[in-house]
């Protein structure tokens, strides 16, 4: 399946917000995009996907209110069309490989020893990208984590 909205709309709102498109394969960039959209925030989205497990995006999705079960907003377009572009500008950089043995916990150079804030944190969270103008896109559509509560 292709990433969310289409290459002319991706085009069309690159235009709109004055981006230069790279050079690349627009249609497999904003597959990336939306698998980045999907796998960062699809268990944080209000609802659910309208075809269960088997549905290969998390949008269309059921129980949103005021979004039809058959829609796709088009915050969650726009946020794949901005994940398209970061992957368009630097291929891979959506998909971070790391290892919690890579993390530098402590080091030491000469006299100059350093211990690094939450060195028992978790890996992949750390290294996931966090884009602030997708953040702010999605955030309306996004479940508000309550303190202490079980998200099943």
């Amino acid at each position: 399946m292709a990433g969310y909205g289409t290459d002319d709309g991706f085009q069309a709102y690159a235009d709109t917000n004055g981006y230069d498109v790279p050079s690349g394969n627009v249609t497999a960039a904003r597959n990336r995009g939306s698998i980045y959209i999907d796998g960062t925030y699809g268990d944080r989205f209000m609802g659910l996907p309208t075809g269960g497990l088997d549905q290969e995006r998390t949008w269309p999705r059921i129980g949103v209110p005021g979004i039809a079960d058959n829609v796709v907003p088009q915050r969650v377009i726009n946020a794949s069309y901005e994940a398209a572009l970061l992957e368009l500008r630097e291929p891979g950089s959506l998909s971070v490989v790391t290892s919690g043995s890579a993390r530098v916990v402590r080091e030491k150079v000469g006299d100059l020893e350093v211990q690094y804030a939450n060195p028992g944190g978790d890996a992949l969270a750390d290294a996931t990208p966090i884009v602030t103008v997708i953040e702010g896109l999605l955030a309306p559509l996004l479940v508000k984590p309550i303190p202490g509560a079980l998200v099943v």
